[in-house]
């Protein structure tokens, strides 16, 4: 007699139900308890991956939890068309960690956040530079989200071509290359719009000293340079934002992931002058900045703060990657943090090593064809981080 699991009646459920916008691992995750996630048959995994480097304070943090249950039982959500008491809270906690002297919109996602930024932005070039001076620069291998405007500012041509004709206005040119994004900023241009390290691009940190010539560059041509930290914000690279590796101070910056630790929540951060750009009725969102996601909000800067989440991951990240490199299998390591990417001999499908791990109880993501992903926690201790890479060099082995 055949018996069915309680992963095939998901399975079953999700492909009757769902749309198959994605190609799922073959298995469900129901429960999670910090750097651990439980499956629906109860095997325990070592999560690397943190939800896409969301769940930085790891699965079901208590201060997490207890926020948002406080907060269902006193107020869900409240339209923007009023105040409530959490939102600038939340909206002074960020602009102090960005650098100040900012004002914040707040969002549902970090694709939201960018639409929110592109729309600044060229609000900002029109209304000091005429109509024409819309187009914004962004870089080939860039990931900015899934909407036609932010997917058109995205430089991965095969995620753009199934929806052909994107929106207009968007140049790309090579990331670290000056000279390239030099001669892209005409007069028509009103933003540059970089990520600090490419994430899905490869895990691709900018070059030393980049980021400094964009932002003079910027300055000498009146264009707002624009830094999508979707990814790489609030400590994952070893500072509250990777810009401030570089010392720079951009125009607008955009967060959302690690923002809830899992309750969708991003923000655009722009400096004041900048943000006045936008009148009341030229941009909204029914959920941004709604009192549930604003309390989570809190509640997990609360405790990146007391946990200091930069120094963890500066120190976690340098554990991490010495013990990858020392893998035979591995070529290299790169990244910043606990943001980081293996990549692997030549004869190793990353896609394959993935799949492999997580039979072992591994959860990492194959982000190139021959690099690994790896962005577990910011909380994660150094025998989680042993253990990690004691399951995945057998892994190795046994794929190579």
């Amino acid at each position: 007699m055949t018996t069915t699991s309680a992963f095939d009646e998901i399975r079953a459920l999700d492909a009757e139900h769902v749309m198959g916008t994605y190609a799922r691992a073959p298995v469900a995750f129901v429960r999670g308890e910090g750097t651990r996630l439980f499956d629906s048959e109860g095997r325990a995994y070592l999560d690397f991956l943190s939800g896409l480097a969301v769940t930085s304070l790891g699965h079901a943090h208590p201060a997490v939890a207890e926020a948002l249950a406080d907060q269902a039982r006193t107020l869900l959500h409240v339209s923007n068309l009023y105040y409530n008491d959490l939102q600038p809270r939340l909206a002074a906690r960020l602009d102090v960690l960005v650098g100040g002297g900012g004002r914040v919109f707040f969002a549902n996602s970090g694709a939201e956040a960018n639409e929110c930024a592109i729309k600044l932005a060229r609000r900002h070039g029109q209304r000091n530079g005429g109509p024409e001076r819309y187009h914004v620069v962004s870089a080939y291998g860039s990931f900015h989200g899934r909407t036609l405007t932010t997917l058109a500012a995205t430089g991965q041509t095969q995620k753009q071509e199934p929806f052909q004709p994107l929106p207009p206005g968007f140049r790309h040119v090579p990331f670290g290359d000056v000279g390239a994004l030099s001669g892209a900023i005409d007069e028509r241009v009103c933003a540059v719009l970089l990520e600090p390290l490419q994430g899905e691009g490869g895990v691709v940190p900018a070059p030393p000293g980049y980021l400094e010539e964009v932002r003079r560059l910027c300055d000498e041509r009146e264009a707002l340079l624009v830094l999508d930290e979707v990814q790489t914000g609030l400590g994952r690279t070893g500072r509250w934002f990777g810009f401030q590796h570089s010392g720079i101070r951009p125009d607008v910056v955009t967060m959302a992931k690690a923002l809830g630790n899992g309750v969708p929540i991003g923000a655009c951060w722009a400096r004041a002058e900048v943000s006045a750009a936008l009148a009341p009725g030229e941009h909204a969102t029914t959920f941004g900045g709604q009192p549930l996601a604003a309390r989570a909000a809190l509640a997990t800067l609360d405790v990146m703060e007391s946990e200091d989440v930069p120094g963890r991951a500066a120190r976690a990240g340098e554990r991490l990657a010495r013990s990858l490199e020392a893998l035979p299998e591995v070529v290299s390591v790169r990244g910043a943090g606990l943001l980081l990417a293996a990549e692997l001999v030549d004869g190793l499908d990353a896609r394959a090593v993935a799949g492999a791990c997580l039979e072992a109880g591994l959860v990492v993501n194959a982000l190139t064809p021959s690099a690994l992903r790896l962005a577990p926690p910011l909380l994660v201790t150094d025998e989680e981080i042993d253990e990690a890479v004691a399951a995945l060099a057998p892994v190795l082995v046994r794929e190579g």
